[in-house]
């Protein structure tokens, strides 16, 4: 069994992957709604992570970053789960409904 190990390489291909899926999925609220604002709220904290992991990774904290870089999927690819963005078909970047 190879053994995974934690690296700035690694960190930076999860960020490179985070930020591909919140430049791809796009909202499917409509404007002004209920939902459009759990989505907003969402996607704030995707973006809030993402930069909490480019911070630790220049601080050299590698723990966090990909603790932080995961979580930050996580948010985005939850809004493609449940229905408020639109992964376009991408079972790569995205766990489809």
């Amino acid at each position: 069994m190879n053994k995974l190990e934690l690296n700035e390489n690694l960190v930076n291909h999860y960020i490179d992957l985070t930020t591909k899926a919140y430049n791809k999925a796009t909202p499917l609220t409509e404007k002004d709604s209920e939902d459009e604002k759990k989505l907003n709220s969402m996607l704030e904290m995707a973006l809030d992570y993402l930069n909490d992991a480019k911070y630790f990774l220049s601080n050299g904290d590698l723990l966090r970053a990909y603790g932080a870089i995961n979580y930050s999927h996580a948010w985005i690819d939850a809004g493609v789960r449940i229905g408020l963005l639109d992964g376009h078909g991408d079972d790569v970047l995205f766990t489809l409904p």
